[in-house]
C-alpha cells in the first residue's frame, strides 16, 4: 500500500486565479488548483526544479475553505495610452475596478511520496496565486493513499490532471499552447461550516 506524507497549510485567505481571468472584469475564484498553480507551488518549495517542466514531487493535493468573499480591486492596464495636448504628449495608464472572489480560511493538503520532500515543504510557506496570500504549514502526517481519498480530515477539491469522459478544459500549456484538461475529485465536504 502506497504511503503519503501530507503537509497541511492554512491561512486567513487565498485567491485562486481562474485560467479565464486574463481579460475578465470579474475574476471570481475557483475551487480547484490548475496544473500551473500546483507546478508553481512545487517550484517555490523545490527551486532546484525550476528548469524542468511538469509536476515531479507533489503526488496529490486537496483544498477546502470556509466561504468565498467578493472583494473589489483597482487595477491598471499593462500598456500606456498617449494623447497630445498642444505640443506635449501625455501618457496615462487607465484604471478599472474588478471583483475578485477570495477564499476565506483555505486549507491546502499537499501529498508527497517521499518523507524528505514533505519535511522540506513543512519548513516553508506557500501562496496559491498572489504573493500576499500566505499559507503556513501546521501539520505533517503519514497516511495511506487510500486514507487520503476517504478520510474526512482531507475533505476538499482536487483537480486530477488527465483527460477522460469526465474532464473539462482547465487552461492552455504555456509552452505548447495545447489545451489542458482535468476532472474534479471531491472528497467529503470541501466547504467548511463556520
Amino acid at each position: 500500500m502506497e504511503q503519503y506524507y501530507i503537509v497541511k497549510y492554512t491561512g486567513p485567505f487565498g485567491f485562486i486565479k481562474p485560467w479565464t481571468a486574463v481579460r475578465d472584469s470579474e475574476t471570481f475564484s475557483q475551487q480547484f488548483l490548475t496544473p500551473s498553480i500546483v507546478e508553481g507551488i512545487e517550484k517555490k518549495l523545490f527551486p532546484n526544479l525550476l528548469g524542468e517542466t511538469g509536476i515531479k514531487k507533489i503526488a496529490a493535493h486537496r483544498i477546502s475553505y470556509a466561504q468565498i468573499s467578493q472583494q473589489q480591486e483597482v487595477i491598471q492596464t499593462r500598456g500606456w495610452n498617449s494623447t497630445r495636448k498642444g505640443k506635449q504628449i501625455l501618457f496615462e495608464r487607465p484604471t478599472a475596478v474588478l471583483v475578485r472572489g477570495v477564499l476565506l480560511d483555505p486549507v491546502l493538503s499537499l501529498a508527497f511520496t517521499n518523507k524528505q520532500d514533505a519535511e522540506i515543504a513543512f519548513q516553508q510557506h506557500v501562496c496559491l496565486c498572489r504573493n500576499e496570500d500566505l499559507l503556513l504549514p501546521y501539520k505533517i502526517l503519514e497516511i495511506s493513499r487510500e486514507d487520503f481519498d476517504t478520510d474526512d480530515e482531507f475533505a476538499g477539491y482536487e483537480l486530477i490532471f488527465e483527460e477522460n469522459e469526465a474532464s473539462f478544459h482547465v487552461g492552455y500549456d504555456r509552452k505548447t499552447q495545447k489545451p489542458m484538461y482535468g476532472w474534479l475529485k471531491i472528497i467529503g465536504t470541501p466547504v467548511k461550516a463556520i
